[in-house]
């Protein structure tokens, strides 16, 4: 009797590659717990946080009011004249929901002043001198406040290089920092924050109509998938194919 066939995929079949896990319960408990650790074992019990309104913040701040308590974490909201007022609505939703501390300093009076002297300065100029005024601000009241300045750049941003140095790079701790924004995303909806921010098109709102994905040239979940495979798996680039 003649053994059964067996059904042999076309060579020209798409190859299925391991997908971008995620598991926000287990995110959840062990980035609460990092928070907690890495704030109390330097001495402080509390944290400051840039709230821009996106989602990456609000996960971070959320956190951190569920890991050291919502009167232990302060979000400083700190608008350019032309930032996004659905921002700074979407800034004051995460902290309502948490109950925690908020700042709002205004940015536009030191920006002016300094690209008076410089008004050819394009938007990425513009947009790096905003985050690291934003960054100093940050670092200042952490001294005030006796606390760390939390981390709010993913994964992603941070192997592609998306971000200013010295500015939203910038941090003590970074509990995000080891998400891709695909697995944010899936920790903010377990969390809690707010469907807005959860499903709003990206954008650090540095210049009108800017969003990540348009200035990056491809999705977040296109690049995510790629990247796993990557730097989580050390794909070589003929296994990419």
């Amino acid at each position: 009797m003649k053994p059964a066939a067996q059904a042999v995929a076309p060579a020209d079949a798409p190859v299925k590659h391991p997908a971008l896990p995620t598991n926000p319960p287990l995110t959840r408990r062990i980035l609460t717990a990092f928070i907690a650790n890495e704030v109390r074992k330097v001495g402080v019990e509390r944290v400051v946080v840039g709230l821009s309104g996106g989602v990456d913040s609000a996960v971070s701040a959320m956190l951190a009011a569920e890991a050291l308590g919502p009167a232990n974490v302060l979000a400083i909201k700190m608008p350019y004249r032309a930032s996004s007022a659905e921002s700074l609505a979407h800034a004051d939703l995460v902290i309502a929901r948490r109950c925690i501390e908020s700042l709002h300093v205004e940015i536009t009076p030191q920006i002016d002043a300094y690209f008076e002297r410089f008004p050819d300065a394009d938007n990425m100029r513009r947009g790096n001198k905003m985050a690291r005024e934003r960054m100093t601000i940050l670092y200042d009241h952490s001294a005030r406040w006796k606390a760390l300045v939390l981390g709010t750049s993913n994964k992603t941003e941070l192997l592609l290089g998306y971000g200013t140095l010295y500015g939203d790079m910038a941090s003590a701790l970074n509990p995000i920092g080891d998400l891709y924004k695909t697995q944010v995303w899936a920790l903010a909806a377990h969390i809690g924050v707010p469907d807005e921010i959860v499903h709003k098109q990206p954008s650090a709102d540095l210049w009108q109509g800017q969003t990540d994905e348009q200035e990056l040239g491809f999705g977040y979940h296109e690049v995510d998938a790629l990247l796993y495979l990557m730097v989580d798996l050390r794909y070589s680039r003929a296994e990419l194919y």
